[in-house]
């Protein structure tokens, strides 16, 4: 049997895993009677932590909030993460929390075993985040804490917004998730009077309190909230636009396609329809031939006539080739380096 102390420390680790504990598998994960596990919640509470009792068939615990954080009990992987999420919070997009972070860091670093101080240097050490090309906007904390909570509460927001051209509105929704997405945060929500998914920049939004009433949960967006922002986003920056009807079946295409830059609905079987674009028809061309697919393109224009150029260059480049006709005017622009992620089919 654990010894008094560690048995303490053993369930307070159990109560801080789980929302709810019944009794009885709390005293068979202790190795211990019921009555042994009262005691010991009894002790809890004399030390300061609010242990609740949970009626039912079976009863149970469940540890609350207290007036002061108490002491957190964290195994390998789980103290692991906080560190490396700490580091990374510190050059985050989320304003105010940077020296926070830091602060934490230190003391959780105080702490650490030197088996896991060495895995959380390791991964500071070998990663290398690209430079932004430009700052993300800055968050704040207390209205992404305010966005989280009405997501897990499922309780209605009123929020001004401000648009991309500047415009400001009131908008009311059921929020959903918040998306992190490159350098910004987004927020999913069903918009209460246009009926429909939408995307919020979580930088331009000022709740209104009190938050309204509860809702139930919706089916959410197709894909999921990160795949439908990641959609929004990537669509919105495509100046060319391109639906493409692919020979193979939609699983194939979908594992060959970012979820950001394009939509995969099959037909049948055999052939599907890949809904993608880019900032040019060149960039557009270059990725549809990395599927390494059959595929057939109708519309833009632009796309198509493009096509037939480079397959005729191609052609012409080949040994054996038909007598060779007067190559096409070149095209300006087709090297595909340093586009950006929004035409980029087999993105990382």
């Amino acid at each position: 049997m654990l010894e008094t102390s560690a048995r303490l420390l053993r369930l307070l680790s159990l109560l801080q895993a789980r929302r709810d504990w019944p009794g009885a598998a709390l005293a068979e994960r202790l190795e211990v009677s019921e009555r042994t596990v009262r005691r010991d919640v009894e002790r809890l509470r004399d030390l300061g932590y609010p242990v609740h009792a949970t009626r039912g068939t079976d009863g149970g615990y469940r540890l609350g909030a207290g007036a002061a954080m108490p002491p957190l009990l964290l195994d390998d992987e789980e103290a692991v993460a906080v560190a490396v999420g700490l580091r990374t919070a510190a050059g985050g997009t989320v304003a105010g929390i940077e020296e926070t972070s830091v602060r934490a860091l230190v003391k959780l670093e105080q702490v650490l075993p030197s088996r896991l101080r060495h895995r959380v240097n390791a991964v500071q050490a070998y990663t290398e985040p690209v430079p932004a090309d430009r700052p993300g906007p800055k968050v704040d904390p207390a209205v992404l804490t305010a966005l989280a909570a009405a997501c897990r509460d499922r309780e209605r927001l009123r929020f001004d917004y401000r648009g991309h051209d500047g415009s400001a509105g009131l908008r009311t929704v059921e929020p959903h998730r918040l998306v992190s997405w490159g350098r910004r945060w987004y927020l999913v929500a069903w918009d209460v009077d246009r009926q429909d998914w939408r995307t919020f920049r979580v930088d331009r939004v000022e709740p209104r309190t009190p938050t309204g009433p509860r809702f139930p949960p919706r089916e959410p967006p197709e894909g999921g909230a990160a795949a439908y922002v990641a959609r929004g986003v990537s669509a919105a920056a495509w100046r060319h636009h391109a639906r493409v009807v692919v020979h193979a079946p939609a699983e194939v295409v979908s594992e060959r396609v970012n979820p950001a830059v394009g939509v995969v609905e099959a037909l049948d079987g055999r052939t599907c329809v890949l809904v993608t674009g880019a900032d040019s028809v060149h960039t557009l061309a270059v990725h549809l031939g990395l599927l390494d697919l059959d595929f057939e393109v109708t519309e833009p224009a632009e796309l198509v006539e493009h096509i037939r150029a480079l397959a005729a260059r191609y052609v012409r480049a080949t040994p054996g080739a038909p007598e060779k006709a007067a190559p096409a005017a070149p095209d300006a622009g087709l090297d595909c380096a340093g586009e950006g992620e929004s035409g980029a089919l087999n993105g990382a």
